[in-house]
């Protein structure tokens, strides 16, 4: 008896050798139908649902997922630029996205440029300042 409890329980102890789990190759996505070097100039503005669809059709994925990545960006940015974020976001090679503390201005006697007569200049609060700059690609681009 006693020696069945210590085989069973060196059972239990001992980890079950286990293989490998080998994950099915996933499917092969379609290839772009144009590569990204070779898209001719695009001459029509976008909004949210044609910008969605366009992206579908070059990457060769379905409009789903095109959906997906475009939010899954837009809650990225929205985070990073959140107050208690870190205050900036890059899209690499595209665009940087930085926010600007501006301090409150108080209110205060000055000349006023456009009629050289003195007068008081109301008080401004705090704000944030966004700025968007091109990156390379883009510059490169509207050149």
């Amino acid at each position: 008896m006693a020696t069945a409890k210590k085989t069973i329980a060196a059972k239990k102890a001992a980890p079950a050798a286990k293989k490998p789990v080998v994950a099915p190759k996933a499917t092969v996505a379609k290839k772009p139908a144009a590569s990204v070097a070779t898209l001719k100039p695009i001459k029509t503005a976008f909004n949210k649902t044609t910008l969605q669809v366009h992206l579908a059709e070059v990457a060769g994925v379905e409009p789903k997922a095109a959906k997906a990545v475009l939010a899954a960006l837009e809650a990225t940015i929205v985070a990073s630029m959140s107050k208690k974020g870190l205050g900036e976001f890059t899209l690499p090679g595209l665009l940087k996205i930085t926010a600007q503390a501006i301090p409150a201005k108080k209110k205060r006697r000055g000349i006023d440029p456009f009629t050289k007569v003195e007068r008081e200049f109301a008080a401004k609060p705090a704000t944030v300042r966004v700025k968007v700059r091109p990156l390379k690609k883009i510059k490169d681009a509207s050149l």
